[in-house]
């Protein structure tokens, strides 16, 4: 047991005054307690009512407030003045308000004690911590700890809608009045239902992504591709509440603007060490840690480890500094994403439909004289002309390059007879292609139509065992062994003898190969 330690709570506030700062503006003063008091500084503007589980205190610091609340199906004020005590309790909808303070009042005015985040949130029926903190100035109030509510999964939430009796959409790009085709906000919210119920049984109270895929498939927000590399934007998740989004400086004020569901204070700027080119001596990486650890605390998860999925080393030794117990969370990312809904069915189709139409110019293109490069151009340019938001990679491959495969391409001239292969790795709307096709420059000879066949057998067998209920392992037994394609080893024949999931992210579960799926089918 550690020593019993007074303090004094001004001072206290003086010491910690920069914790009181947006987009938080709380703090909490024994942290490891069942029972929590916490520092919070307003205004608060909403008036939108929540309801916690156990009895609240509410102490007036400086100033005054009203707390609106719900009495027998009626709303009713109660003004709390300065140095006025007040009991809320547990299950009473209610919701403070107090107005900002005058420009020469710098003190944090209000001591509010709660351990779990709200329950209710200004955007749909489920609760949000996000509308919990955005309490008054002025007050102080106090309440027993109790475990986190995580925010409430709705039966229709991670409901993917599949439609196996009809075939699947692949419909024009447009969006029209007189049939559906990809409701984008059904898809935000079946996302973010994947991410809660992944979270809720991963043991994690959070989750801080880096991984551009990641972050849209949260948040719903999006960037330039130049930044899928640079890991200067991050969104957070906790069990309780809704998702937090740094963004690249201006791009924040977009979010607002144009991600409404998105809530408006937790769409930030954000800028750490873009790969190392600003050094930690700086003190970014430490302040954003302090920032997540802050809300972490007012969001009651504080105590619960954080899942991260990449990161820049700087920030994770800050996160660890600041107390944070960081864990895998890329694990609990990728089983969200596994299973696609209706929705992103349809736009995988859609982007597939319009690698179908460029491997038609490529066909007509095809012949001596071409350059494997110019084929990639002519590629590129007709799939943004399509509508592609990303043309990650087009590997072209002629000729006596084809074995090995070196996946990439050069400006290798094509010849007569050549075997000519492409891959075409793109995305519409985010999500990917990785669509092969291999094709003969003139007529193919024996050997070739042998080979081609012999690989259509391995493929289709393979395709043939993919039902639910059976296991990778099995399937995996219907590719060839590596020694059968001309490889010592597995590890060696990887890259060319394995499949693999896809949907915002290239490579997604389940990675089906006789490398690693006997050991864990």
């Amino acid at each position: 047991m550690k020593p019993l330690i007074s303090l004094n709570l001004w001072k206290w506030v003086d010491d910690n005054r920069h914790a009181f700062e947006p987009p938080v503006g709380n703090k909490v003063i024994w942290e490891d307690s069942q029972f929590t008091a916490m520092i919070v500084r307003g205004p608060n503007a909403r008036r939108d009512f929540h309801v916690d589980p156990s009895d609240e205190i509410f102490y007036m610091l400086r100033g005054s407030m009203v707390l609106e609340y719900i009495q027998d199906g009626r709303r009713r004020d109660q003004v709390i003045r300065e140095g006025e005590l007040l009991l809320v309790p547990a299950l009473t909808p209610h919701s403070p308000h107090r107005p900002a303070a005058p420009s020469n009042t710098s003190t944090p005015a209000r001591s509010c004690g709660h351990a779990e985040p709200a329950v209710m949130s200004s955007r749909s029926d489920h609760p949000s911590p996000g509308n919990r903190r955005r309490v008054d100035r002025g007050t102080a109030m106090a309440r027993k700890n109790t475990a986190p509510a995580p925010t409430p999964v709705t039966p229709d939430g991670p409901d993917p809608r599949h439609r196996w009796d009809r075939p699947l959409q692949a419909p024009g790009h447009m969006q029209v009045d007189f049939e559906e085709r990809v409701d984008f906000r059904r898809l935000h919210a079946y996302r973010l239902a994947r991410v809660r119920q992944a979270l809720a049984g991963s043991g994690l109270g959070a989750l801080l992504v880096f991984d551009q895929y990641n972050i849209r498939y949260i948040s719903g927000t999006v960037i330039g591709e130049w930044a899928r590399d640079k890991l200067t934007r991050w969104s957070l998740l906790t069990g309780t509440g809704e998702p937090w989004v740094w963004d690249f400086g201006s791009a924040a004020r977009h979010h607002k603007l144009y991600a409404p569901w998105i809530p408006e204070r937790q769409s930030l700027a954000g800028m750490v060490g873009m790969r190392g080119a600003v050094s930690p001596k700086a003190g970014l990486f430490k302040q954003a840690a302090q920032e997540i650890k802050r809300i972490l605390q007012a969001e009651g998860v504080a105590t619960m480890p954080l899942g991260i999925d990449l990161v820049e080393p700087p920030f994770l030794f800050a996160l660890q500094e600041a107390g944070v117990e960081v864990r895998d969370g890329q694990q609990t990312m990728l089983e969200a994403r596994m299973i696609k809904s209706q929705d992103e069915l349809t736009l995988l189709n859609m982007a597939a439909a319009m690698v179908d139409g460029v491997y038609q110019d490529i066909y007509e293109a095809l012949k001596p004289g071409v350059r494997e490069n110019e084929v990639v151009a002519l590629a590129t340019k007709r799939l943004y002309e399509m509508g592609s938001d990303c043309v990650e990679a087009i590997n072209s491959i002629s000729g006596e390059r084809c074995s090995p495969h070196p996946h990439n391409f050069t400006d290798r001239i094509i010849r007569p007879g050549d075997q000519a292969f492409f891959d075409i790795i793109m995305s519409f709307t985010g999500y990917r292609t990785c669509y092969y096709r291999t094709f003969s420059v003139g007529r193919a000879t024996r050997p070739q139509v042998d080979a081609y066949t012999k690989a259509r057998e391995w493929m289709d067998a393979a395709i043939a065992l993919i039902k639910p209920g059976v296991t990778t392992d099995k399937i995996a037994r219907a590719f060839p062994r590596a020694q059968d394609i001309g490889f010592d080893g597995e590890m060696a024949a990887f890259g060319l003898n394995f499949c693999h999931g896809i949907g915002l992210g290239l490579h997604e579960r389940p990675i089906i190969s006789r490398l690693n799926s006997f050991d864990d089918p």
